[in-house]
């Protein structure tokens, strides 16, 4: 009697451990302190089509930009074809039901843009990021250049367990004028875990030349081998923004 005794109570000492130990490693870390989130969206288009495509978004963009604020609209030079890649912002997700209902009801979407548009497409993707805590959507310092999309695959956590290492490493780039950071995304919807930064450089000659020499620099070289502890995989597109891109 008495060992069943002790067995019943080492089990229950075990299930209130167990709900009661720190949560950290399943957390999205710091949460939001408002509802605004990013929309990223991918469109893969039907190579032959990149140009029509290009050309008719261009033309009927301000039909969309009429519904939501645009972020940015650019097209992939490297890193994959014929792509274009665009973020959008919402300040809750009560509003981008009521968008995505409107665009549904306005006649003039439909016909010029949407109808024409969908059997170029190949496929799409989306994500729903929010900015990590210490960062903020800045735009370049001047228009022209080149952005890149660096997309991390962290570990478990969020930015309660990469946060700091990985703002380090960002710091150290962006302190050292080494690039722009336009903001820093963290994934809530679609792959979990991952991270985006959006750098913009004056050129692709410039970010290659200028990485050659962040990659001496002692303080980038520390800075990244603590943020990379947390790292899976890390994965990057070169773009071009387009011309009616608000960021550019």
């Amino acid at each position: 009697w008495q060992c069943q005794e002790l067995q019943k109570y080492e089990i229950i000492a075990e299930v209130f451990n167990r709900h009661n130990q720190p949560r950290a490693w399943i957390s999205t870390g710091p949460q939001q302190q408002h509802g605004t989130f990013y929309e990223f969206r991918t469109y893969y288009i039907q190579p032959h089509l990149n140009a029509a495509f290009l050309k008719l978004t261009t033309e009927k963009i301000h039909l969309r930009t009429a519904h939501s604020e645009l972020i940015g609209y650019w097209s992939v030079e490297y890193g994959g074809l014929n792509q274009v890649f665009h973020i959008w912002k919402y300040d809750s997700y009560a509003q981008r039901a009521s968008v995505r209902a409107a665009l549904a009801q306005d006649p003039n979407w439909i016909e010029q843009y949407i109808s024409k548009a969908m059997p170029m497409l190949s496929s799409q993707d989306n994500e729903v990021t929010y900015l990590v805590p210490w960062s903020k959507v800045q735009k370049p310092p001047k228009d022209g250049g080149v952005f890149e999309l660096a997309t991390f695959q962290m570990k478990s956590g969020g930015p309660a367990v990469w946060g700091k290492t990985f703002q380090a490493a960002v710091g150290t780039h962006t302190g050292s004028g080494y690039a722009h950071a336009v903001g820093v995304f963290h994934s809530e919807f679609g792959l979990l875990n991952q991270v985006h930064v959006l750098w913009w450089y004056e050129s692709a000659d410039q970010r290659a030349a200028t990485r050659h020499t962040s990659h001496e620099d002692a303080r980038v070289v520390a800075a990244v081998r603590e943020s990379a502890a947390y790292l899976l995989s890390q994965k990057s597109k070169l773009m071009f923004p387009c011309a009616f891109s608000p960021i550019k």
